[in-house]
């Protein structure tokens, strides 16, 4: 029997995962045990055919692979590089010494071939609390890993490669710190080009004072305005207001970007702050955070940045009277069946909206088509328990 450690990504912390492989004689076949889900079961197809490109086909005999805790639900293909090698130690390919200090992550391909996964920061980081000897990463998400695993994060292409990394045969490429210094990053999805200059607008004195108090303070802002009055370019300029972000608030945002899957490879620190603008037909479940399995919402993406919500009015009534918990607390508590998860959303909320649905109530050139009551239930959408939520409502002539 055999044995190396893997992980589990539930929300955007990783839990270490025991992959066990047992070879006995037996009506060939392969068994995974622990709670799989079905991308985990399919795992044996993969792990046999990527084990014969591999240069070390399966032996003929039952292979039992068990995944301990075995009351956590195990999701997704990232198991697929443990179970190969865990599977190949037991069949006699791998002395089993040579897995021991070990933790392997990625997909395999048919062709041996590993591939990238989620929340390869989060893995790295409980590594290191549990003291890793080797993390075997995909290649292209080594810069990610070595922020907080310097010394252990080691990039592999293929299956082959990784065994011949354990066997000592080629030397672990052990990928180098990204650091903030003498490399060149992406800029993150969901990040504001960093030349958005607020002298850009003309005009708008009030609003742009208010922005910068907003900014200064980590202020929750309401702009109330027509149509073109500058809103939303407003609200684009508030990132680069804000001060940079600290290593600690770039590693929270970098873990919750990579557990969404949201990060290109080769990329180390976020170092931009986070700008999301989701659209008004978003569902509370997307705003805040859920599913199954339980997976981040915009407020959580917006974590340590910027969410914006234009024509907050139009967003429904669900979705906003939900931000009253993140607003308040700067975190989300989201229950699905018998797990529970806490999601940071620590933000600065930027609200647009217009004084009526036509947008020309008050106007001084144009006239307003609406009534009294048509303004006054727009107005209502937004309600008194978010209002008092929100420190400055600016209006914009």
């Amino acid at each position: 029997m055999a044995s190396v450690l893997g992980f589990a990504l539930v929300g955007i912390n990783a839990v270490p995962v025991r992959v066990e492989a047992h070879v006995r004689p037996g009506i060939p076949g392969m068994t995974v045990v622990g709670l799989p889900d079905a991308a985990v079961r399919e795992a044996k197809e993969r792990v046999r055919s990527a084990a014969l490109a591999s240069g070390c086909p399966l032996p003929a005999q039952r292979t039992t692979v068990s995944l301990s805790p075995g009351d956590l639900r195990k999701e997704g293909s990232g198991f697929d590089l443990a179970v190969a090698l865990a599977v190949l130690a037991a069949a006699g390919f791998l002395p089993e010494a040579c897995l021991r200090g070990v933790a392997a992550v990625g997909e395999l391909a048919l062709d041996g071939s590993v591939r990238g996964v989620r929340g390869v920061i989060s893995m790295a980081e409980t590594s290191r609390r549990m003291g890793v000897r080797r993390l075997l990463i995909p290649t292209g998400l080594g810069a990610e890993a070595a922020e907080v695993l310097p010394n252990a994060a080691c990039e592999v292409s293929t299956l082959r490669h990784a065994l011949d990394i354990c066997l000592g045969k080629v030397q672990g490429g052990v990928a180098p710190p990204g650091g903030r210094e003498g490399r060149s990053v992406s800029r993150m999805a969901g990040a504001v080009r960093g030349d958005l200059d607020l002298a850009d607008i003309a005009g708008q004195h009030q609003a742009k004072r208010a922005l910068e108090v907003a900014a200064a303070g980590a202020h929750h802002l309401l702009m109330v305005g027509s149509p073109g009055s500058g809103k939303t370019m407003l609200a684009r300029r508030l990132p680069g207001l804000l001060t940079p972000l600290d290593r600690q608030e770039a590693l929270d945002v970098t873990r919750i970007w990579s557990a969404a899957g949201l990060r290109s490879e080769s990329e180390g620190l976020a170092m931009e702050r986070p700008f999301r603008a989701p659209h008004h037909t978003i569902s509370r479940s997307a705003l805040i955070g859920g599913g199954s399995p339980p997976r981040p919402g915009e407020v959580t993406l917006a974590h340590r940045g910027v969410l914006f919500l234009d024509e907050a009015p139009e967003f429904s009534r669900d979705a906003l009277e939900a931000l009253r918990q993140p607003l308040e607390e700067g975190r989300v508590i989201v229950g699905r069946k018998a797990l529970t998860l806490e999601f940071p959303s620590r933000f600065v909320l930027v609200g647009a909206m217009n004084p009526c649905p036509c947008g020309f109530w008050g106007h001084p050139t144009r006239a307003c088509r609406c009534s009294a009551g048509v303004v006054r239930r727009y107005q209502d959408q937004l309600s008194g328990p978010l209002l008092d939520r929100i420190d400055l409502v600016v209006e914009m002539p």
